[in-house]
């Protein structure tokens, strides 16, 4: 899904390309970055998987971001956001050189305030528990916990919780 630039105070959220693959995958799939994501961790790329990751831009369903700083190009982070009926499920991960510098929420903002102005009524995201970080910013953007269910992962049981706001 294709959208205009978002524009917040430190950042553009602009489209996702082919080129911004491997720094996505770089966060995803790291043990650090990805420890609260669906994502496995990776030692090594495999071609298909690099692939589909190249391709997320042209997604129909969600819309894939990349955040850079505005002042000097640096991509510090990926979002997305999922809208259907009203509803925009978001995301947002945050390399890890830039954590607490406030950029996971003002991506969430962005991605918020662009639901708001296109009439979403709902916001949600889906949180590991244990997910400090991410919890913050859903709590600043006024979300509480609606549902949670276990999910596994690294055969490990987590409890996956979906924080929700009306706009």
């Amino acid at each position: 899904m294709k959208i205009e630039p978002i524009e917040t105070e430190r950042l553009r959220l602009r489209g996702f390309t082919p080129a911004d693959a491997m720094f996505a995958i770089g966060i995803w799939n790291s043990p650090d970055t990805g420890e609260y994501l669906t994502d496995e961790p990776m030692e090594t790329i495999a071609p298909a998987y690099l692939k589909r990751v190249e391709v997320l831009g042209e997604d129909e369903g969600c819309c894939y971001l990349i955040a850079e700083d505005k002042a000097t190009g640096e991509r510090v982070g990926t979002c997305s956001f999922i809208p259907k009926d009203g509803v925009y499920d978001i995301a947002y991960c945050v390399s890890k050189e830039h954590w607490r510098k406030g950029y996971a929420t003002e991506m969430a903002r962005g991605m918020r305030d662009y639901a708001k102005a296109r009439g979403g009524k709902k916001l949600t995201i889906l949180i590991f528990q244990g997910n400090d970080a991410s919890v913050a910013v859903a709590k600043k953007l006024g979300c509480h916990v609606a549902a949670q269910r276990p999910y596994e992962k690294d055969g490990r049981m987590l409890t996956e919780c979906r924080y929700e706001a009306d706009l």
